[in-house]
């Protein structure tokens, strides 16, 4: 089953691509290839997208406030969320750092992993001139300790599709852990697939977001849809 290179185009964000929305958050299903904030690509950046939709959805001349609380690599697809008040920002950055955001994602691979599943452990240092994270088995100077849980849902014509649920959040981290293990995820030969994407992808899906309302104090459970790209589709009946 070959996988589809397609030349990424930045699109604006519309009503299809918000996965929740309220006074105080909004969530998006980013597409691979937008990046979450400016950087030296001069590319314009999510966020800016986000309150473009917000500024004319709401009719605010003036613009819109919106605050970035957590990140997903460029060319990673799936659920992302933002603060439409100061408030919602502080309160979701003090979620966040007491992991009280549950986050689950899906990767595709084309190695077995063994065990089938289990939870991973490592120490990440990340390269910034390079933008590449290496993992250590055992704690080194500057690293931060990273921890997962995996498991094997399924396979299709030689895929295999990861269930991951990230107990930290670092830089990379689902990446390069699933590297280590021997199965890097498939269109990232940054760590390791033996050829890249064109369309600035790899198969890593942050599927779902689960957490209390920080002001209403409910349960919000946000899905992300797979990406409808030819490919990912062919996995819809393994990913809950």
């Amino acid at each position: 089953m070959a996988r589809p290179e397609h030349n990424y185009t930045s699109l604006d964000i519309t009503d299809k691509d918000v996965l929740y929305e309220d006074n105080h958050l909004i969530a998006v299903n980013k597409r691979a290839g937008d990046i979450v904030q400016v950087d030296d690509t001069g590319d314009e950046s999510l966020d800016d997208k986000v309150k473009k939709y917000i500024a004319k959805k709401y009719s605010k001349p003036n613009g819109a406030f919106l605050g970035v609380v957590h990140r997903l690599d460029r060319p990673v697809s799936g659920v992302i969320l933002f603060a439409k008040t100061s408030k919602a920002l502080e309160r979701i950055n003090k979620l966040f750092k007491g992991r009280e955001m549950h986050k689950t994602y899906y990767a595709i691979v084309r190695k077995r992993p063994y065990p089938e599943a289990g939870n991973l452990v490592h120490y990440l240092i990340k390269n910034p001139q390079k933008n590449v994270t290496k993992a250590h088995d055992k704690e080194v100077a500057g690293s931060l300790r990273s921890e997962l849980n995996y498991k094997l849902v399924g396979e299709l014509d030689g895929y295999y599709v990861i269930e991951v649920d990230p107990i930290t959040g670092r830089p990379h981290q689902i990446r390069v852990q699933l590297s280590t293990l021997g199965c890097p995820i498939v269109g990232d030969n940054k760590y390791g697939y033996p050829r890249g994407s064109l369309r600035k992808s790899i198969c890593l899906h942050a599927r779902r977001l689960q957490f209390e309302h920080p002001v209403k104090h409910e349960q919000i459970l946000i899905v992300a849809p797979l990406p409808k790209d030819g490919f990912w589709e062919k996995f819809e009946g393994l990913v809950r």
